[in-house]
C-alpha cells in the first residue's frame, strides 16, 4: 500500500515548495491539494463536516499553480487535486492547466475531480446545482478529446466547440489519471471516467461493502485511494486488508515548522506498515 498527503494550501500556512520538498523527502509518493474558488458571504449550503466553515476554505491557492511550484522542487512526487471542481471550471481552460502541469512536472499529475457541495459557489459561475453532475460527465468526456485528439471537437448539452487544436498534450498516456471523489452516487462517473475512486475520510469498516459495490457496478477491479484517512495503526491495517491502493494521510494547514513536525509524525505512521 502506498501513502501520500491530502492538504489544503493557503496563504497562511506552509508554502507549496517547501511542502512538496517535505513530502517527497519523508517518503510519500503523493501530495492530493484541495481547491475553492471562493466562498460566498451568503451561503446557505451547509458544511458537510458539520458546524461552521474552516477557515481553510475562505483562502486556498490556484491548485495548478500551488501544484506547478511543488512540481518544480521534487522528482517523483505524484502532484494532484483533491478534488478539482469541474462543475466550477471551464473545460478548454482546466484542459490545459491538466496537461501543463503533467508536462512541467515529467508526468507526475493526477486529476483528482468532484461535483462540490457549496451550491452558492457553482452558482457564481453560473452553474445549476441540479444539473452539476451531468455538466461534470460531460467536461470531463470533453477534456478527455482535448488531450487525446490532434483535432478535438465536442457537442454536447453543455459544452460545445468545433474542431480545435489544443496544446500541451499530457505526457501520460491517454492522459493523467483521473481520480473520481464522491460516495456511492459517483460510482457510476468512476465506471465510466474514472482510474480510480477517490473515497474521503471512508472508514475501513464501511469502505468493504463499498468497494465491493463499485467494482460490481463499473465491472472491472478499481483501485481506490482514501483521501484524508486516518492513520492509526487499526486503520491502516484495515484499509490493507481491504487492498487499498493508496491512504492519503490529512495534513492540518500550519506554518512551517508546525507543518513539518506533523508530516514527521505522519511519516513514521506510514513507515510502520511498509
Amino acid at each position: 500500500m502506498k501513502f501520500g498527503i491530502s492538504t489544503f494550501i493557503t496563504d497562511q500556512g506552509i508554502a507549496p515548495a517547501p511542502l512538496g520538498r517535505a513530502v517527497e523527502e519523508r517518503g510519500f509518493d503523493s501530495l492530493l491539494i484541495a481547491e475553492h474558488t471562493h466562498i460566498p458571504v451568503e451561503r446557505r449550503s451547509p458544511y458537510p463536516g458539520g458546524g461552521d466553515l474552516p477557515g481553510i476554505y475562505y483562502r486556498t491557492l490556484d491548485p495548478f499553480v500551488a501544484l506547478s511550484a511543488a512540481a518544480s522542487v521534487t522528482n517523483r512526487l505524484l502532484l494532484g487535486t483533491g478534488v478539482a471542481l469541474v462543475a466550477q471550471r471551464d473545460p478548454l481552460t482546466t484542459a490545459k492547466e491538466v496537461a501543463s502541469l503533467d508536462l512541467v512536472s515529467g508526468g507526475r499529475a493526477v486529476f483528482g475531480v468532484g461535483v462540490g457541495w457549496n451550491r452558492e459557489e457553482m452558482e457564481n459561475h453560473g452553474t445549476d446545482p441540479t444539473s452539476r453532475g451531468r455538466l461534470v460527465d460531460e467536461r470531463l468526456r470533453a477534456m478527455r478529446e482535448l488531450w487525446t485528439k490532434e483535432k478535438a471537437e465536442f457537442h454536447g448539452e453543455f459544452v460545445d466547440f468545433d474542431p480545435v487544436y489544443a496544446w500541451p498534450k499530457p505526457v501520460q498516456s491517454p492522459h493523467p489519471p483521473i481520480y473520481v471523489g464522491g460516495g456511492e452516487a459517483a460510482f457510476p462517473r468512476v465506471a465510466a471516467l474514472g482510474d480510480a475512486w477517490l473515497a474521503n475520510s471512508v472508514p475501513p469498516e464501511r469502505l468493504g461493502p463499498q468497494i465491493d459495490r463499485l467494482r460490481e457496478s463499473a465491472g472491472r477491479e478499481v483501485p481506490v485511494t482514501v483521501y484524508a484517512a486516518p492513520h492509526s495503526a487499526e486503520a491502516v491495517e484495515g484499509y490493507a486488508a481491504l487492498g487499498v491502493e493508496r491512504l492519503l494521510f490529512y495534513l492540518p494547514t500550519k506554518p512551517e515548522p508546525e507543518a513539518l513536525a506533523v508530516l514527521d509524525r505522519l511519516a513514521e505512521a506510514a513507515e510502520a506498515h511498509r
